[in-house]
């Protein structure tokens, strides 16, 4: 894959014509509908929990496997887009992936929601592709930007359906469909979306400016499968991979579980509303539109100021006052000051996954997509051990409150048990604020050779002495 030069220098987003920006466009629906329908059970909770039946502990337990499914899928697809490309890879995705969510909308019992609910989570390796397939079509000077972008507006579905589903649903039930029961036809109608969008995958993008990967192999411009398999080896060898791990479970995993339990904890330390607090969760996640994409912006300005271990000192400082944003914000009684602690919570968090992002595709060219999946795959695992641990914490204390409370009626356990969980929450992000601090200084550890830095030069080069030769 290196030899492919035709890669975009600019993200022009009304340049339809130009490979990669319709690319970055189909990429960007393409994930924004996988999120939209890994996360579109989340409105309808108390829907489903009416209606199968569920019990807290399984309600907690679909949340866990929601994310759990997602790690294996992304180590998966990473390796699959390295060998068969993102194009066939997103394809088959958006169409096997489309199944479970639509067999959700059939589910009668609690084994079978908790069943489907790992198998949706499949479609979060979306992602990966998404990174793998903007890496490829843009140029160094530009790919943190686009990165950044095309994963930031993917993730708006995961806030967009808290809007979107609801609608879907009132306009089901308009057509005679019971109230009850329209959370069962918002996701088929999702899954049926996400389908169809594997079609358009297949007919409208390609897998690189150059062509497909099947046609490049023809043409001997691509490496081998026994190079392939060697690139994978020093991928899993190399430190600066897993340290990326590290740090993308600390900047995406824990937003996933800070927001996942954002609702309660507003309401129980501040005394919100549900809708209040729900309201103000979802324009939290509204900021991916534009906070990942100045996460990629400032990578590639610092990779331009100080080259490659510029984009890592970058990342270094933000991953910092991400956690440092998080800490403070537990600690907040103020409402006034605690929102602005959280609104500079989110704002850093979604840039440290955009700067994440920015250094990815510099680690090893020829196993962008590994990399992508191992690094994907951290978000996940860091949602999964932060969940676990504020799980714990809260129910413990809970436990405790609701003993200790006992005699002295319903209002009073219910009260104690708000304020204990609001108190377990608390400590427990204070504790994760640590230890994304740490993790951020982990990140100096990340180095690039002079090789590294010169291959880079001579990349841009090439790209824009085969942009100029085209005007």
């Amino acid at each position: 894959m290196e030899n492919l030069s035709k890669k975009s220098t600019t993200l022009k987003l009304s340049n339809f014509k130009s490979m990669p920006i319709r690319t970055f466009w189909i990429t960007s629906i393409a994930f924004f509908i996988c999120f939209f329908a890994w996360f579109g059970i989340v409105p309808f909770m108390p829907d489903v929990v009416k209606d199968l039946g569920l019990t807290p502990d399984q309600k907690w337990n679909s949340i866990i496997l929601a994310v759990t499914g997602t790690v294996f899928a992304r180590l998966l697809i990473g390796k699959l887009c390295d060998r068969y490309g993102p194009r066939l890879c997103y394809t088959f995705l958006l169409i096997l992936g489309a199944i479970p969510v639509i067999l959700i909308g059939f589910v009668q019992t609690p084994m079978q929601f908790l069943f489907c609910r790992f198998f949706i989570g499949f479609i979060g390796a979306s992602f990966v592709i998404t990174q793998f397939h903007t890496s490829i079509m843009f140029a160094p000077n530009i790919v943190g930007t686009a990165n950044a972008t095309s994963a930031g507006w993917g993730n708006l579905g995961g806030g967009a359906n808290r809007l979107g589903m609801p609608l879907i649903a009132a306009a089901v039930v308009s057509f005679g469909v019971a109230d009850e029961i329209a959370w069962r036809y918002s996701m088929i109608i999702a899954g049926i979306i996400a389908m169809l969008m594997g079609v358009v995958y297949y007919y409208f993008t390609q897998d690189t400016p150059e062509g497909n990967f099947a046609q490049l192999k023809k043409e001997g411009k691509m490496p081998n499968l026994k190079k392939d398999e060697e690139s994978f080896l020093s991928v899993l060898k190399d430190y600066r991979v897993w340290i990326l791990f590290i740090v993308y479970a600390a900047c995406f995993g824990i937003e996933l579980t800070v927001y996942g339990t954002m609702d309660d904890y507003l309401q129980n330390t501040f005394g919100l509303s549900r809708s209040a607090a729900g309201n103000l969760v979802l324009s939290f996640a509204l900021m991916n539109i534009f906070a990942r994409t100045l996460g990629g912006y400032f990578g590639d300005l610092f990779g331009k100021l100080k080259g490659l271990y510029g984009r890592v000192i970058f990342l270094t400082v933000i991953l910092a006052a991400e956690g440092a944003m998080l800490s403070i914000f537990s600690i907040t009684t103020s409402f006034v000051l605690g929102i602005i602690f959280l609104i500079a919570f989110s704002l850093t968090v979604q840039m440290a996954e955009g700067a994440t992002f920015s250094v990815v595709p510099f680690i090893n060219k020829k196993a962008i997509g590994s990399i992508s999946g191992i690094v994907g795959a951290g978000g996940n695992v860091g949602a999964f051990l932060a969940a676990m641990f504020l799980k714990s914490k809260s129910a413990v204390a809970e436990t405790s409150a609701l003993a200790a409370n006992s005699n002295l009626g319903e209002a009073a356990m219910k009260a104690a048990q708000s304020a204990a969980a609001a108190n377990a929450v608390s400590s427990g992000y204070f504790i994760i604020g640590g230890f994304v601090v740490i993790s951020a200084l982990t990140t100096l550890a990340i180095k690039f050779s002079t090789a590294d830095e010169n291959a880079v030069q001579a990349e841009m080069k090439g790209v824009l002495a085969i942009s100029g030769s085209g005007k």
